[in-house]
């Protein structure tokens, strides 16, 4: 697209690229007629299947892949695909979907919830995890920035990567929305049969919210790192799962909120 670009030279025509923001609707069919309309979430288009599948677990709603017998995007009368609506058909017994159809925003990973007890999913209890160096920590944001391709010509989306405890690349994730990139990144990693991840470390571009430690938590992240704040929820909700919470991770400082014991100063 053409914008305007204006400095105290002037204002000149030039062309910019803008990251793409539609609406994704997720229905689950539980082996009744009709799939049940779960969550109208606003993303980037890509990897909608893992965004999904990471959602799905995230709500508690599947606890294993097996149980996910197929994952579709959704086919009009005239046998087109609709690529914003995604049908997740389940396999096994019964599945209790929660009564949450809302349209959520690129901005929030929980709007519609009343009260906090409603996205306290339970998790299963973190493992002892890595012991992590500091420099491993502080290098992270460098190695998330150049992993981010989109944002590289866009400037507007949110990542989420996993790390090994050497700083190595796992897998990296973008989006609008910092809940869906963490959906997605989980996703993936859910539909490969590779959770938890134990051994790993999430990191993520913006601040840490209570959702994405939740995310984090369901997917068994034992060290959750954020190049901006976390919140005050965010910090108690590490605590109680037994996470290693780091923020302001940047310019080679990082604050580590919860559990540092995993966090080290390398060697002697």
């Amino acid at each position: 697209m053409q914008v305007v670009a204006v400095d105290a030279s002037g204002a000149r025509r030039r062309p910019d690229v803008v990251v793409t923001e539609e609406p994704l609707e997720i229905r689950v069919h539980t082996g009744g007629a009709e799939p049940e309309p779960l969550v109208v979430t606003m993303r980037t288009p890509g990897h909608d299947f893992e965004l999904a599948a990471g959602f799905l677990l995230a709500e508690g709603i599947v606890e294993s892949p097996e149980r996910l017998a197929r994952i579709a995007y959704c086919l009009g009368g005239d046998g087109e695909q609709h690529y914003n609506v995604v049908t997740v058909r389940l396999r096994g017994g019964p599945v209790v979907v929660p009564a949450r159809t809302f349209t959520s925003t690129s901005a929030c990973g929980i709007c519609g919830k009343t009260t906090l007890d409603d996205v306290a999913t339970r998790s299963a209890p973190i493992g002892p995890g890595p012991r992590v160096e500091v420099g491993v920590i502080t290098a992270l944001p460098d190695r998330l920035r150049s992993a981010q391709a989109v944002f590289g010509r866009t400037g507007g989306l949110h990542a989420a990567a996993r790390f090994t405890a050497d700083g190595e690349l796992v897998a990296v994730r973008e989006d609008v929305g910092r809940h869906n990139a963490l959906d997605k990144l989980v996703g993936h990693a859910f539909l490969a049969g590779a959770l938890p991840l134990s051994d790993e470390i999430l990191m993520v571009s913006g601040r840490l919210s209570f959702e994405l430690v939740q995310k984090a938590a369901a997917a068994g992240f034992p060290v959750v790192a954020a190049v901006s704040a976390p919140s005050s929820l965010a910090v108690a909700a590490a605590e109680r799962f037994g996470q290693t919470l780091i923020g302001f991770v940047r310019d080679g400082r990082a604050n580590v909120y919860t559990h540092p014991e995993r966090v080290t100063e390398g060697a002697a």
